[in-house]
């Protein structure tokens, strides 16, 4: 993927109505995003579904084009990472902290982050009831970028209530989209 090919997706998803999560802070040194929604399984199917983006995830907000080439480590110290053509790789955030069935935290830089001094922390919390699951999706990043992060703010908010809407689809439905 060309450095300007994860901005002009995230552009373009600006325009095209795709959900949208809130966004909850929005500064030039950070911001922050936060989404629920009720997925109608229970949190050990949710939380199986969640470790393996390759199956949810869209291949039009990855490095290499393809979602295969994602996966996702459900231990700390792993990663959510890509494979690249040719042998290469990226790590998008390293897992900090699993809880299988109720929580999941990666740190790192998704994206347009990956290109400046920002990076991000991302929290997944699954709570069920009846049967459902909430997923409630944080993330929040911090640090510099040219033009300041408040920028890009909604655009983030934007991608990944996009990936959130696509878990769930894939989580009730057997497809992400």
């Amino acid at each position: 993927m060309k450095l300007a090919a994860p901005v002009l997706v995230l552009l373009t998803l600006m325009s095209a109505g795709v959900a949208r999560a809130e966004v909850v802070d929005a500064q030039p040194n950070g911001f922050a995003t936060k989404r629920s929604v009720v997925i109608a399984k229970p949190a050990a199917e949710v939380w199986a579904a969640l470790v393996q983006p390759a199956r949810w995830w869209s291949s039009d907000h990855t490095w290499s084009g393809s979602a295969a080439n994602l996966s996702l480590g459900a231990a700390s110290g792993a990663c959510f990472c890509e494979k690249m053509p040719n042998g290469g790789s990226v790590l998008h955030m390293t897992t900090v902290n699993a809880q299988p069935g109720k929580q999941l935290t990666l740190f790192g830089g998704l994206g347009p982050l990956q290109l400046s001094g920002a990076s991000g922390h991302m929290i997944w919390a699954l709570a069920e009831a009846d049967g459902k699951t909430t997923l409630t999706w944080s993330y929040d990043a911090g640090g510099y970028m040219n033009g300041g992060l408040d920028k890009i703010a909604s655009i983030v908010d934007r991608v990944l209530a996009q990936q959130q809407d696509r878990l769930k689809a894939y989580v009730e439905t057997g497809k992400a989209g």
